[in-house]
């Protein structure tokens, strides 16, 4: 099965479209090499997708002022 194909039947990318352009991207690997959409996956390979940033999220860089809603500072802390 084609690589855009298996990533938008299996879920793990809602549209082709969106699956061709990750590939496109190179950001999806099969058995540890850049793949193509039209790449052909079999039982037993290993995909490697990276969606989204790379970077970390910074957490400790909010406004002093404190709203309803806001998590806690040691929730924050938590996380980091």
């Amino acid at each position: 099965m084609r690589l855009d194909k298996y990533l938008k039947v299996s879920r793990l990318i809602k549209r082709r479209t969106v699956a061709n352009e990750a590939c496109d991207a190179g950001r999806v690997q099969v058995n540890g090499k850049v793949a193509k959409a039209g790449t052909v996956v079999k039982a037993g390979d290993v995909l490697e997708i990276a969606l989204g940033s790379r970077d970390p999220l910074d957490c400790g860089n909010r406004p002093q002022g404190r709203r309803e809603g806001d998590v806690p500072d040691s929730a924050v802390n938590r996380l980091t």
